[in-house]
C-alpha cells in the first residue's frame, strides 16, 4: 500500500506588484492542508498590516543576528530592506507531512531553489509591463520613485521565469487562482510524493500480488 508523504513546499514568486499577496490569500481560503510561512522583514509596517500576520516586523540588528545564527531558510535585501523566511517553521511542517506555501520575492526564491530543489516553484507574471505599472500605482503603497525603481528591474526579474516549474499570467484573478489550485492538487497526486522512484515498481507489484 502507498504510505504517507512528506510535505510539499510551494513557492509563489514574481515581480513586485504582480498580485502575489492577493493570490496567496485566495489560495489559502480554498486549499485545505497547507500552512502559510510568514516572512520576516525590516521594512516599515504599512497601514492595516499586523505584526505576526502579514510579516514579522524586525529591527535591523535583530534580523542580522538571526542571519548570523542561521535562522533563515533564505534572506535577501530588497529595495534597501531585509526579507527572510524563518527556517524552523518550514522544515518542521514539511517533516510532519504538512504542505507549506511561501510567497516571496525572486531573490528569495532563487536561494530556496538552491537549498531545497524538491520544492514546487510557481512564477506569477503580469500581462505586460504597462499593466504592472498601473497596478503598482493603483495600490498606493509606494512613492513614484519607488515604483520607478521596482519597474527598472522588470526585464531582469522576468528572465528568471525559465528557472521555475510553472508560469501563470495573472490577467484574471479568479482564473489565476483556479490554475494555482490545480497545480497544488496535481502535485499532491504525483506518485513520487508517496514513494521513491526506485520503489515504484516494487510497490505496485506488491499491490498486484495482494489483489490476486
Amino acid at each position: 500500500m502507498l504510505g504517507g508523504r512528506k510535505g510539499i513546499l510551494f513557492v509563489i514568486s514574481g515581480p513586485s506588484g504582480v498580485g502575489k499577496g492577493t493570490l496567496k490569500d485566495r489560495l489559502l481560503a480554498r486549499q485545505e492542508g497547507i500552512e502559510y510561512s510568514i516572512s520576516a522583514t525590516t521594512r516599515p509596517m504599512r497601514d492595516g498590516e499586523i505584526n505576526g500576520v502579514h510579516y514579522f516586523f524586525l529591527a535591523k540588528p535583530e534580523f542580522e543576528r538571526m542571519i548570523a545564527s542561521g535562522d533563515f531558510l533564505e534572506w535577501a535585501v530588497v529595495y534597501d530592506n531585509y526579507y527572510g523566511t524563518p527556517r524552523r517553521f518550514v522544515l518542521d511542517n514539511l517533516n510532519q507531512g504538512k504542505d507549506v506555501l511561501l510567497e516571496i520575492d525572486i531573490q528569495g526564491a532563487r536561494q530556496i531553489r538552491e537549498r531545497y530543489p524538491e520544492g514546487v516553484f510557481i512564477f506569477i507574471a503580469p500581462p505586460s509591463l504597462t499593466e504592472l505599472a498601473k497596478r503598482l500605482e493603483l495600490r498606493g503603497k509606494d512613492s513614484p520613485e519607488v515604483i520607478r525603481q521596482r519597474l527598472s528591474h522588470y526585464d531582469e526579474e522576468m528572465a528568471e521565469i525559465v528557472n521555475y516549474d510553472y508560469a501563470v499570467i495573472n490577467d484574471d484573478l479568479e482564473y489565476t487562482t483556479l490554475k494555482l489550485s490545480a497545480i497544488i492538487t496535481a502535485e499532491r497526486c504525483k506518485v513520487v510524493r508517496f514513494i521513491r522512484r526506485d520503489e515504484i515498481g516494487t510497490a505496485f507489484d506488491q499491490q498486484t500480488d495482494e489483489g490476486k
